[in-house]
């Protein structure tokens, strides 16, 4: 049978000991970790604790920063106080991004606030330089404004809403701004001296609505814009004097709402313009005393031009070597009553090479446009295809 090897026997002393030492292991390691575990728990609530007291303070310190800058833009603070503010304020837009609209609208109110014109070459010394320091103020409200709104700003205020509303401009920069949403509001602003530039911005998805505006003075130029999405709106503008420019713009998408506008004074170039998409509404505009449109070498490539209810009464409207290669452009029940429309140029004629450009439904035809074919400038007496004139007994004058 086979033997086995015997045990060696513990005591039962040593073995008591042993048990205990483990129990004591036992309720160590457990102690460990219970200790780690409420330890940890009170360190993350005193985390917690911590974060919002410091969100708290910041906060406090932040509109502690916006009553101080609000109260000293005041109109009745120095011009140099102003100036500082606006930078003041402009920052704490850049760093509290939760109230950053609250921020741009107070500088927009700026704009907005009663403002006395150009006193004048008779006035005293000292009423023009306080007038060219509070002109100061205001211009660089405008460029904070604009330098937010570029491509690459360090703070981006693309996307916020601007309200221009009733504000009179006199000067100032938007060049390069790039308004990709969000609304712009110059609604019944006045542009009334000075020159306020649009050169390079982009409308790529904001509502620019210039409704109710007048342009009676200075210059506005918006030279080398790009309207790609979105909408900018002049409906029932004004432009009764200065020049508005829109040399080199293209308009390949969105709309520009011209309807109900009176030419009366100003005179509007779209030179060398690009129209290429979407819609350009001149319905129901009125052109009389004296206003001049003109279209030189514009080129209407596809989209829809609309001149639906114009009434052409005075002025001059030109389209001296205009394309027109794919857009339809109509002109129901327009009325040419006494306008200078003209599609013979000093050196080079309209082109017709394509689209539609339509006449036909117009409702008065006293006073018809000039064109090459009868003015003996083209080598066929008839229209092209793309050029639709009303029928022959409406033609009396032609």
């Amino acid at each position: 049978m086979a033997q086995h090897a015997s045990l060696p026997h513990v005591d039962s002393s040593v073995e008591a000991a042993l048990i205990a030492v483990a129990g004591t292991v036992v309720v160590a390691v457990t102690g460990f970790w219970t200790t780690r575990s409420i330890t940890g728990s009170t360190l993350t609530e005193q985390r917690k604790q911590l974060d919002r007291t410091l969100t708290e303070q910041r906060t406090r310190t932040l509109n502690e920063r916006f009553a101080t800058a609000a109260d000293q833009l005041g109109s009745d603070k120095p011009p140099a106080v102003r100036l500082a503010v606006v930078y003041a304020m402009a920052g704490l837009a850049d760093d509290w991004k939760e109230n950053r609209q609250t921020c741009v609208e107070v500088l927009c109110a700026y704009l907005r606030m009663p403002y006395e014109p150009d006193p004048g070459e008779k006035a005293t010394e000292k009423e023009q330089v306080e007038f060219r320091a509070s002109r100061e103020v205001r211009h660089t409200v405008i460029r904070v404004i604009t330098a937010h709104l570029k491509d690459g700003a360090e703070e981006s205020w693309q996307g916020l809403n601007f309200d221009f509303t009733g504000a009179v401009f006199d000067g100032g920069s938007f060049d390069g701004a790039n308004f990709s949403a969000g609304t712009v509001d110059f609604r019944s602003a006045v542009f009334a001296s000075g020159e306020v530039s649009f050169r390079w911005a982009k409308f790529a998805g904001a509502t620019v609505d210039f409704i109710f505006a007048k342009f009676c003075g200075g210059t506005v130029d918006f030279n080398h814009a790009e309207v790609s999405r979105g909408t900018v709106t002049f409906r029932s503008a004004k432009f009764c004097g200065g020049s508005v420019y829109f040399i080199d713009a293209k308009f390949c998408g969105g709309t520009v709402d011209l309807t109900f506008v009176e030419f009366s004074g100003s005179d509007v170039a779209f030179y060398d313009a690009r129209f290429s998409d979407g819609t350009v509404d001149f319905g129901n505009a009125k052109f009389t005393e004296g206003g001049r449109l003109r279209f030189d070498r514009a080129t209407f490539d596809s989209g829809a031009v609309n001149f639906r209810w114009a009434e052409f009464t005075s002025g001059y409207i030109g389209f001296s070597y205009t394309k027109f290669g794919g857009s339809t452009v109509r002109f129901d029940h327009a009325k040419f009553s006494g306008s200078k429309v003209d599609f013979v140029g000093d050196l080079v004629d309209a082109k017709f090479e394509g689209g539609e450009v339509d006449f036909s439904g117009a409702d008065d035809w006293k006073h018809p446009p000039t064109f090459p074919w009868k003015a003996g400038l083209h080598p066929s007496s008839t229209p092209p295809a793309a050029v639709k004139l009303p029928p022959e007994g409406d033609q009396s004058q032609v």
